[in-house]
């Protein structure tokens, strides 16, 4: 039986898209405070 990486679950193609994606939100949440000038629970109404 071949050995196929799968490309769900726990793996490491997985996991980088994860963090690239983690990365990119959190750039995005700061530069949308520093635009507004507001947090994000502010942005949200729960502040």
């Amino acid at each position: 039986m071949e050995n196929k990486e799968s490309k769900a679950g726990f793996t490491p193609f997985a996991e980088n898209w994860n963090g690239r994606l983690a990365m990119l939100g959190f750039v995005i949440g700061i530069a949308t405070e520093l635009l507004t000038g507001k947090g994000i629970l502010a942005q949200l109404g729960l502040m």
